[in-house]
């Protein structure tokens, strides 16, 4: 694999580049992240194909939390005597990897699961973590959309209702704190953001934050209206986000490398703000999506954040679409 390759799947959350052997035979060549987004049917099932095989990276970041990279959204640990506390379930696929990770983590039992929104590649292993023993928390609309058949038409896909045992059996309105292994956990809602059920899990005393989806390090993020979200509930979540933390504060995203900081979160709030800037301006001008596409107002960051599944096409509609 050219080095190049190497260093993309090595920032995979989704292992999208494995998704490219599929269709080599049919292309003629290998389709890069973004194309395979773009031409697959059926995206989800791709992707928890995909995962089923993908390595696990355990990332230990600071006292007792670690964050597992390689099966969906990056899943935080918290250990210690009290159990195993997870923020975020991946994908179902990657149970056997999961499990062979948690090993390497302690002893403890798995108690708490708290899913920072409801897509499936941050809750599609609430149903087998609740069998391990997790007792599974929630904002109030992560219930309601697993609870219900739920449609993403980005991904021209109904994800139908939830087993009972995936449901997260308590939830909040708006902020909710606990306590855990000697340590104050503190959930926020933002509001609709990537979506309409996105919260924060803030490690207090370590000054760790699991952002989920409302931050991407380093990739154009996905934004579901299809389930509230927005570019500006996107931009108020990053200034949410960057007013909870400081240079010391370690920043975890949904996707991306796990452990950040607040320059680059920074730097994603700057680019959030600046493409929707030229965006709307474009809008205003009275230019179609198609015309705004081609004026490719997102140019200049393409290098550096359009090489995910979220390409500067989808990116440009996903931002044309709410301004």
């Amino acid at each position: 694999m050219p080095e190049i390759s190497q260093h993309r799947l090595s920032r995979r959350g989704f292992c999208l580049c494995c998704l490219g052997v599929t269709t080599f035979a049919a292309s003629g060549g290998w389709l890069t992240p973004s194309e395979v987004f773009a031409q697959s049917k059926n995206i989800v099932d791709n992707i928890r194909t995909a995962v089923a095989e993908a390595p696990i990276k355990v990332h230990k970041l600071r006292t007792d939390i670690s964050v597992l990279e390689g099966l969906g959204g990056n899943i935080a640990v918290l250990t210690g005597p009290d159990g195993k506390v997870l923020i975020d379930a991946g994908i179902t696929a990657s149970r056997p990897r999961i499990l062979e990770a948690f090993s390497d983590l302690g002893d403890g039992p798995i108690r708490q699961l708290i899913n920072t929104h409801w897509h499936f590649d941050h809750a599609d292993g609430n149903e087998w973590l609740h069998k391990e023993g997790a007792s599974i928390l929630a904002h109030e609309n992560t219930r309601k959309h697993l609870a219900m058949t739920t449609r993403v038409e980005d991904w021209d896909f109904n994800f139908p209702p939830s087993p009972s045992g995936a449901l997260p059996s308590e939830v909040f309105a708006q902020d909710k704190t606990l306590q855990a292994n000697g340590t104050t956990l503190a959930l926020k809602y933002y509001g609709p953001a990537h979506t309409d059920s996105d919260i924060s899990v803030t490690f207090q005393e370590p000054d760790v934050l699991h952002a989920g989806d409302t931050y991407w390090n380093g990739f154009y993020p996905f934004i579901d209206y299809s389930t509230g979200g927005s570019i500006d509930g996107m931009i108020r979540a990053a200034e949410t986000n960057l007013a909870a933390v400081t240079n010391n504060t370690i920043v975890i995203p949904g996707h991306g490398p796990p452990a950040s900081n607040k320059a680059e979160l920074e730097q994603f709030r700057d680019m959030l703000v600046d493409i929707r800037e030229k965006v709307a301006a474009l809008k205003k001008q009275g230019r179609s999506l198609d015309e705004a596409i081609a004026a490719r107002p997102t140019a200049g960051y393409d290098a550096e954040w359009g090489q995910f599944a979220v390409n500067p096409t989808l990116f440009t509609k996903l931002v044309y679409m709410g301004v």
